[in-house]
């Protein structure tokens, strides 16, 4: 028989004893990820509404850090990477459309069986979701109220509110490749939402009637295209699964529900790209 207390068993060549070694749950950091559902219902459908929403908070973890990367690059024209990034950044809004159809197999009875335990907690609430507007040009200043009560998040979303967006570092990069932009958008308070300029439309038509002469910015406009389409399936999924789910009740954070999250489908990031496209 073979002594196998001295040499530790193997599957397949796996090595199965992890005493003194980092393992997968080590790296992943899984006994936190894993114990961070904490249901507050005695209703079972109640872990999908949780495991949704935090999985959603860590797909725009990644994000934003694809998209912090992403406005340096364009900051300092390096555009093949951030092209990359984009690419990256409109795939996972892709997989987040799809997260809603898991949601959307919660019905009505099942959610109103649980909602009473959420209190006034709400998506409305995620600063992520907030950075990510901010960093995409849809800023608001009013809405940093709403995360007065973690310092941290707060201060984080007001320095962001301050910076130029993706957009307005891609209009600063049209200028510098010698196209002219009004001195007054170079000049715009970042602190204010994106809004449509003519000669930013004109720098984008020039852009698109010559694609062989700025084929780089015309690749960037493609990939911010790809990725405004994805967010608003995105957003479109999401007012769609609400609706099915509560129907035109109030948002448990006090919006309307559906009717404000319809107005959101309003919102364009980047205006002048798609008002361009009647004129070519």
């Amino acid at each position: 028989m073979t002594d196998t207390s001295k040499h530790p068993a193997e599957w397949h060549g796996a090595r199965m004893d992890f005493k003194e070694a980092m393992s997968y749950g080590d790296y992943l950091g899984l006994d936190q990820i894993l114990n961070a559902q904490h249901p507050r219902s005695p209703n079972h459908n109640e872990l999908l509404f949780i495991v949704q929403h935090q999985t959603s908070e860590l797909w725009i973890k990644l994000m934003l850090h694809e998209l912090q990367a992403v406005r340096r690059h364009i900051r300092e024209d390096n555009l093949p990477p951030a092209f990359k990034m984009l690419a990256r950044v409109a795939r996972i809004m892709d997989q987040l459309v799809h997260a809603w159809d898991v949601l959307a197999t919660m019905t009505p009875p099942e959610y109103t069986a649980i909602r009473p335990y959420l209190g006034a907690s709400s998506g409305f609430q995620s600063f992520q979701y907030r950075e990510l507007e901010f960093i995409l040009g849809n800023k608001n200043a009013a809405l940093l109220a709403v995360h007065e009560k973690s310092p941290e998040a707060h201060a984080l979303l007001a320095h962001e509110l301050g910076l130029p967006s993706i957009y307005d570092e891609a209009v600063m990069l049209l200028a510098r490749s010698g196209l002219r932009i009004d001195p007054a958008r170079l000049e715009a308070d970042w602190t204010q939402p994106t809004r449509a300029d003519d000669s930013v439309k004109a720098a984008w038509l020039q852009v698109y009637g010559d694609t062989d002469r700025h084929w780089a910015l015309y690749e960037l406009a493609e990939k911010l295209v790809d990725l405004e389409t994805a967010f608003r399936f995105w957003r479109f999924r999401h007012v769609s699964t609400v609706e099915r789910i509560i129907g035109f009740k109030t948002g448990t954070g006090g919006t309307a529900g559906v009717s404000y999250l319809r107005k959101m489908l309003d919102v364009v990031l980047f205006p002048e790209l798609f008002a361009l496209r009647t004129e070519l």
